[in-house]
Protein backbone atom coordinates (compact mmCIF):
# COMPACT_ATOMS: atom_id res chain seq x y z
CA UNK A 1 0.00 0.00 0.00
CA UNK A 2 1.24 3.46 -0.89
CA UNK A 3 2.04 6.02 1.83
CA UNK A 4 -0.84 8.25 0.70
CA UNK A 5 -3.31 5.40 1.18
CA UNK A 6 -1.85 4.56 4.60
CA UNK A 7 -2.17 8.21 5.61
CA UNK A 8 -5.76 8.34 4.31
CA UNK A 9 -6.80 5.24 6.26
CA UNK A 10 -5.08 6.46 9.42
CA UNK A 11 -6.46 10.00 9.30
CA UNK A 12 -9.90 8.66 8.39
CA UNK A 13 -9.88 6.30 11.39
CA UNK A 14 -8.68 8.96 13.84
CA UNK A 15 -11.35 11.47 12.83
CA UNK A 16 -14.08 8.83 12.73
CA UNK A 17 -13.17 7.91 16.30
CA UNK A 18 -13.03 11.55 17.38
CA UNK A 19 -16.40 12.37 15.85
CA UNK A 20 -18.27 9.29 17.01
CA UNK A 21 -16.67 9.42 20.46
CA UNK A 22 -17.63 13.08 20.86
CA UNK A 23 -21.24 12.38 19.93
CA UNK A 24 -21.46 9.41 22.30
CA UNK A 25 -19.86 11.42 25.12
CA UNK A 26 -22.38 14.24 24.76
CA UNK A 27 -25.28 11.77 24.56
CA UNK A 28 -24.23 9.60 27.49
CA UNK A 29 -22.55 12.13 29.79
CA UNK A 30 -23.44 15.74 29.06
CA UNK A 31 -27.15 15.44 28.26
CA UNK A 32 -28.05 13.56 31.45
CA UNK A 33 -26.21 16.16 33.55
CA UNK A 34 -28.04 18.98 31.76
CA UNK A 35 -31.44 17.25 31.96
CA UNK A 36 -30.96 16.86 35.73
CA UNK A 37 -29.94 20.52 36.09
CA UNK A 38 -26.41 19.62 37.23
CA UNK A 39 -24.77 21.69 34.50
CA UNK A 40 -24.77 25.45 34.02
CA UNK A 41 -25.81 27.14 30.78
CA UNK A 42 -22.35 28.46 29.83
CA UNK A 43 -20.64 25.02 29.80
CA UNK A 44 -23.62 23.52 27.95
CA UNK A 45 -23.36 26.23 25.31
CA UNK A 46 -19.61 25.65 25.05
CA UNK A 47 -20.12 21.88 24.64
CA UNK A 48 -22.63 22.51 21.86
CA UNK A 49 -20.24 24.88 20.09
CA UNK A 50 -17.26 22.53 20.48
CA UNK A 51 -19.25 19.54 19.25
CA UNK A 52 -20.40 21.49 16.20
CA UNK A 53 -16.79 22.41 15.41
CA UNK A 54 -15.58 18.83 15.84
CA UNK A 55 -18.48 17.53 13.77
CA UNK A 56 -18.00 19.91 10.87
CA UNK A 57 -14.23 19.49 10.73
CA UNK A 58 -14.46 15.70 11.04
CA UNK A 59 -17.16 15.54 8.36
CA UNK A 60 -14.92 17.40 5.92
CA UNK A 61 -11.87 15.27 6.74
CA UNK A 62 -13.91 12.06 6.42
CA UNK A 63 -15.37 13.23 3.13
CA UNK A 64 -11.92 13.96 1.70
CA UNK A 65 -10.16 10.84 2.97
CA UNK A 66 -13.17 8.61 2.27
CA UNK A 67 -13.47 9.95 -1.27
CA UNK A 68 -9.80 9.23 -1.85
CA UNK A 69 -10.07 5.69 -0.48
CA UNK A 70 -13.24 4.96 -2.45
CA UNK A 71 -11.69 6.40 -5.62
CA UNK A 72 -8.68 4.12 -5.26
CA UNK A 73 -10.75 0.97 -4.59
CA UNK A 74 -13.91 1.51 -6.63
CA UNK A 75 -15.20 2.55 -10.01
CA UNK A 76 -18.74 3.73 -10.59
CA UNK A 77 -19.64 0.18 -11.53
CA UNK A 78 -18.10 -1.53 -8.48
CA UNK A 79 -19.58 1.07 -6.16
CA UNK A 80 -23.12 0.07 -7.16
CA UNK A 81 -22.64 -3.62 -7.96
CA UNK A 82 -20.43 -5.11 -5.22
CA UNK A 83 -20.77 -5.74 -1.50
CA UNK A 84 -17.82 -3.45 -0.81
CA UNK A 85 -19.41 -0.69 -2.85
CA UNK A 86 -22.72 -1.11 -1.04
CA UNK A 87 -20.92 -0.80 2.29
CA UNK A 88 -19.29 2.43 1.08
CA UNK A 89 -22.71 3.76 0.03
CA UNK A 90 -24.17 2.78 3.40
CA UNK A 91 -21.35 4.67 5.10
CA UNK A 92 -22.14 7.75 3.03
CA UNK A 93 -25.78 7.54 4.10
CA UNK A 94 -24.87 7.17 7.78
CA UNK A 95 -22.32 10.00 7.41
CA UNK A 96 -25.04 12.32 6.05
CA UNK A 97 -27.49 11.28 8.75
CA UNK A 98 -24.89 11.77 11.50
CA UNK A 99 -24.01 15.20 10.17
CA UNK A 100 -27.65 16.30 10.07
CA UNK A 101 -28.63 14.95 13.50
CA UNK A 102 -25.57 16.44 15.21
CA UNK A 103 -26.19 19.85 13.64
CA UNK A 104 -29.85 19.86 14.70
CA UNK A 105 -29.13 18.39 18.13
CA UNK A 106 -26.32 20.85 18.87
CA UNK A 107 -28.52 23.77 17.80
CA UNK A 108 -31.31 22.59 20.10
CA UNK A 109 -28.78 22.07 22.89
CA UNK A 110 -27.60 25.67 22.60
CA UNK A 111 -31.16 27.06 22.35
CA UNK A 112 -32.12 28.63 25.62
CA UNK A 113 -28.65 28.76 27.13
CA UNK A 114 -28.61 32.53 26.68
CA UNK A 115 -31.61 32.55 29.06
CA UNK A 116 -29.71 30.25 31.48
CA UNK A 117 -31.88 27.28 30.55
CA UNK A 118 -30.33 23.81 30.53
CA UNK A 119 -33.04 21.23 31.24
CA UNK A 120 -35.34 22.22 28.40
CA UNK A 121 -32.62 22.42 25.71
CA UNK A 122 -31.22 19.07 26.85
CA UNK A 123 -34.67 17.47 26.64
CA UNK A 124 -35.26 19.00 23.19
CA UNK A 125 -31.88 17.78 21.91
CA UNK A 126 -32.09 14.27 23.37
CA UNK A 127 -33.91 12.55 20.49
CA UNK A 128 -31.48 14.00 17.96
CA UNK A 129 -28.46 12.91 19.97
CA UNK A 130 -29.88 9.43 20.45
CA UNK A 131 -30.34 9.21 16.67
CA UNK A 132 -26.85 10.64 16.11
CA UNK A 133 -25.40 8.05 18.49
CA UNK A 134 -27.15 5.29 16.57
CA UNK A 135 -25.77 6.62 13.27
CA UNK A 136 -22.30 6.91 14.81
CA UNK A 137 -22.41 3.29 15.93
CA UNK A 138 -23.76 2.17 12.55
CA UNK A 139 -20.89 4.01 10.87
CA UNK A 140 -18.35 2.21 13.03
CA UNK A 141 -19.98 -1.19 12.45
CA UNK A 142 -20.11 -0.56 8.71
CA UNK A 143 -16.46 0.49 8.75
CA UNK A 144 -15.59 -2.78 10.48
CA UNK A 145 -17.58 -4.77 7.92
CA UNK A 146 -15.90 -2.88 5.09
CA UNK A 147 -12.48 -3.58 6.57
CA UNK A 148 -13.35 -7.26 6.92
CA UNK A 149 -14.58 -7.28 3.32
CA UNK A 150 -11.41 -5.60 2.04
CA UNK A 151 -9.30 -8.15 3.89
CA UNK A 152 -11.26 -11.02 2.32
CA UNK A 153 -13.14 -12.18 5.41
CA UNK A 154 -16.58 -11.40 3.98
Amino acid sequence: MEPVEVASYTIHSVFAGLWTGSVLFVTLSVLPLARDGNLNAAPLDAVGNRLTTISRFSAVVLFLTGSHMAGVRHTGETLFETEGGWLVLAMIGFWLALMATVEIGAKKLRDGTERDKVREPARNARAFFLAASLFALLLLVTAGLLSAHNLGFL
